[in-house]
């Protein structure tokens, strides 16, 4: 699947599917996409590829790494801590059909009015523990 920023100047494409969909009610992933949630897809780093332009390191600048377009500001995906894995924003994607967010995180943080759909539901991130059944439940979903 192909995807790109706003201005069409950052294109990146993704092989295969996603480990995970995710929504995140945190209020830094409130306060970067200026919504009440951020939507992502998580994806191994090397079904992962920024096809056209350069993406930069914008948002807190530390861990995990938040890429922008330069141009127009898009937050266009994440790096993740552990490594191995990115996480892209799902409405970036040339063809949204069928997305729907899997889990929700950081509900504690949760807009009272915002509603997901999510099968699963998180006060904070998931243990450690949590993600290998709920990665295999969202492939065989």
């Amino acid at each position: 699947m192909d995807g790109g920023c706003r201005c069409g100047r950052v294109r990146f494409r993704v092989s295969g599917a996603p480990l995970i969909t995710m929504a995140c009610h945190c209020t830094g992933c409130q306060k970067m996409s200026a919504s009440a949630f951020s939507l992502s897809s998580l994806y191994a780093s090397e079904a992962f590829e920024v096809t056209e332009g350069e993406a930069v390191i914008g948002g807190l600048h530390g861990q995990p790494r938040h890429f922008f377009c330069s141009y127009c500001m898009t937050w266009m995906f994440t790096r993740p801590e552990e490594g191995g894995f990115v996480n892209v924003r799902a409405t970036l994607f040339d063809d949204t059909t069928g997305y729907a967010p899997f889990m929700e995180t950081y509900t504690v943080e949760k807009l009272p009015w915002a509603t997901t759909g999510a099968a699963h539901s998180f006060e904070r991130f998931p243990e450690p523990k949590d993600y290998p059944p709920m990665l295999k439940a969202f492939a065989n979903r």
